[in-house]
């Protein structure tokens, strides 16, 4: 689908183009509608990443940095626990010392985890952002 958005700047996924209108689908809602061909334009992205942002923005954080049930079992296991030292997470968790820190390095990079001090310690805990996307991934879990 091609991405077009309107004399506001809104953004549509164009599902039909016709002699004076074209129907468009939000990607956030999924909604459709007819708008006048003249207050359309085509836009320079990728409709598949247009229609992606249906899903909110931290998940899809979360989404690109977990890789694996381990990865996420960890991420949610800071989550739970809050701020938790390096040895802790080495004494409590099947990782070895390198996966640990090649995951806690990627969840780093994609800004789902910030270093703590834990009593002295060196240790990490979750962004704002990363607790936002695994409470929306949880809250769909729970309606189901």
């Amino acid at each position: 689908m091609q991405p077009v958005e309107d004399t506001d700047g809104r953004r549509y996924l164009l599902v039909k183009r016709s002699g004076e209108s074209s129907l468009v689908r939000d990607p956030t809602t999924g909604s459709e509608a007819y708008l006048p061909n003249e207050e359309l334009s085509s836009v320079e992205a990728s409709g598949l990443e247009l229609a992606a942002e249906a899903v909110p923005a931290p998940v899809r954080r979360v989404l690109r940095a977990v890789h694996n049930d381990r990865a996420l079992g960890l991420l949610l296991t800071l989550e739970d626990r809050g701020p938790t030292d390096v040895r802790t997470l080495l004494d409590r968790t099947d990782l070895c010392e390198s996966d640990l820190h090649g995951l806690l390095g990627e969840f780093r990079a994609a800004g789902l985890v910030v270093e703590a001090d834990v009593l002295g310690e060196r240790g990490y805990e979750t962004t704002d952002v990363a607790s936002e996307g695994l409470d929306l991934l949880r809250e769909d879990e729970a309606r189901e």
